[in-house]
């Protein structure tokens, strides 16, 4: 196989959206908005996805608008009981494990979720690394740099050899015009901002039989 480093994306990617666990976070995004930083609640719903739309995340917008403590913020929105949403996936890990290439997590959210939620997944032990929010600093995904600092910190690979997955067709988009092959999560058709779709990551090996 010609491709030698994998980036897996977090939430909604390794786990299907329909457990309802970032509609938790999404909950817990909206409560710190209204108090913690004192926004209108009638107010929260079209700010948060106005900066989800300009800036790649609620919390990039807040960081270029308002004064947020980043760690605060993080560390509340994902205090969630993960293990009451997302659970272990024998042939999921078995999917992963088989990769024959380098395999991290590409995340715009922080380490210590991506932990927590491998741990919840029984997927530990399987990524090279957790390329996080602060990793790619002040940048997120889909932002083109985040892209190119992602690359950096997993030693610099040739953008034609890495593929990247993710449940977001503008994160897909961005990818592929650096170069990745990217792969649309949760999908069973292969739409125009990808190079493949896969409705169920464990199915991942299958996608590259016979590919060289």
């Amino acid at each position: 196989m010609r491709f030698t480093t994998f980036f897996f994306d977090l939430d909604e990617t390794l786990y299907p959206p329909n457990g309802g666990l970032w509609a938790e976070i999404r909950r817990r995004i909206n409560t710190y908005l209204h108090e913690r930083m004192g926004f209108p609640l009638e107010q929260i719903e079209t700010l948060r996805e106005k900066y989800f739309s300009e800036y790649g995340t609620t919390l990039r917008g807040l960081q270029a608008n308002h004064t947020v403590d980043t760690d605060d913020y993080l560390a509340f929105v994902h205090d969630v009981p993960l293990k009451s949403y997302i659970h272990p996936d024998p042939e999921l890990r078995e999917a992963i494990a088989g990769m024959p290439a380098r395999k991290f997590i590409f995340t715009n959210a922080d380490a210590n979720h991506a932990k927590r939620v491998l741990e919840a997944m029984d997927l530990q032990g399987l990524f090279d690394g957790i390329i996080d929010v602060h990793a790619i600093a002040p940048y997120c995904k889909p932002m083109p740099e985040s892209f190119v600092l992602a690359l950096k910190a997993a030693g610099n690979p040739d953008p034609r050899t890495c593929v990247l997955l993710d449940d977001q067709g503008r994160i897909t988009r961005a990818a592929r015009t650096l170069g990745m092959f990217t792969i649309l999560v949760g999908k069973a058709a292969t739409p125009d901002d990808a190079d493949a779709a896969l409705l169920r990551l464990a199915d991942l090996p299958g996608l590259f039989d016979g590919r060289n």
